[in-house]
């Protein structure tokens, strides 16, 4: 994406986490020195922050703080439904944490504390810990196998795994909505939102990650800053990206309907700008200065790799022939 061989949204990534429990790419930190190989390392092919993954001892994720405060990094914690840990985490200054703690609704003595500190929250509700995913509200509210949009981007055989025999539950019962809530209360006292999706479906994930934020009580403004200046700042990056100002990188959406009135709306976009260069969301072609239709994708393709003439938004689960038979 960076290099310009393929068109895509601007990409960040913390790299290779640093894994605390036993595998193939395990971190072994038991000393600020090995924090700070592990860092250094990172840092040397382009990381300015680091994923602390489930590392299982306080003194082994205090000395990765320690390594990353010496060589100006971020360190952004894997929550890893572990209350105790949470609390530590904002005590020891991280930059924030990656998930909600398990535990709801938290009382004033959490949010005085977090609110205390300038760490973050990500609490990714479509992953909502302690409760079911809040991923499935959607499946079960709303007939995902539908969205055109959606399918223009996706193979559809993907959205129909997912979808149309999808988990549904009482409205009671969906817990991401509750834990929300205790967002919202923590937000109130100064903490920064931000908005992060945890990929579970590319694209519209994102939007039902801002419409919980929106159930737990944020307003259409507070919960559409957590997904745009709030992020921005969190990652240090808020005087390139965030918001339309004279001076940043010149990426935007374009929308039809206007989410201050209704936070649904934020599906409803028209044109989406990388970089300067314009593209229409129904086909990703790209318009304006240089108009450019955009390739096929592979499940749009001919075994023999020609192209199907299927309109963009109208491709079947199942494009490649069979031979007729008994």
């Amino acid at each position: 994406l960076k290099a310009g061989n393929m068109v895509g949204p601007r990409v960040y990534s913390t790299g290779t986490i640093l894994y605390g429990a036993d595998g193939d790419f395990k971190a072994v930190i038991n000393s600020l020195d090995d924090a700070r190989s592990s860092l250094r390392r990172l840092k040397a092919v382009g990381a300015f922050s680091v994923k602390s993954y489930n590392q299982p001892r306080r003194e082994q994720r205090q000395q990765i703080i320690e390594a990353a405060r010496e060589l100006q990094m971020e360190v952004v914690p894997e929550g890893g439904s572990n209350y105790f840990n949470n609390m530590t985490m904002i005590l020891d200054g991280h930059t924030g944490i990656e998930h909600n703690p398990p535990v709801w609704p938290v009382y004033k003595d959490v949010k005085a504390l977090w609110n205390a500190t300038r760490v973050g929250y990500t609490p990714t509700l479509i992953v909502s810990y302690g409760t079911q995913f809040g991923e499935n509200y959607w499946y079960d509210r709303t007939e995902v196998w539908k969205n055109d949009h959606l399918l223009s981007f996706t193979p559809p055989s993907v959205i129909d795994s997912r979808s149309r025999r999808r988990t549904t539950a009482e409205y009671g019962d969906y817990g991401h909505i509750d834990i929300a809530k205790s967002v919202k209360y923590i937000a109130d006292g100064g903490t920064k939102i931000n908005l992060g999706s945890h990929g579970q479906l590319q694209g519209l994930g994102a939007h039902w990650e801002l419409w919980m934020l929106a159930q737990g009580g944020m307003t259409p403004m507070q919960a559409l800053r957590c997904a745009t200046m709030n992020g921005a700042a969190y990652l240090g990056m808020d005087k390139e990206i965030g918001s339309l100002e004279t001076g940043k990188l010149a990426d935007m959406v374009v929308l039809n309907e206007n989410p201050l009135d209704d936070i649904r709306n934020s599906e409803s976009i028209k044109y989406v700008m990388v970089n300067g260069r314009m593209y229409d969301t129904d086909s990703m072609n790209e318009i304006g200065n240089r108009e450019k239709p955009r390739l096929r994708f592979w499940w749009q393709m001919t075994r023999g790799g020609d192209m199907i003439n299927l309109p963009v938004n109208n491709t079947e689960t199942h494009l490649f022939g069979v031979q007729e038979g008994d």
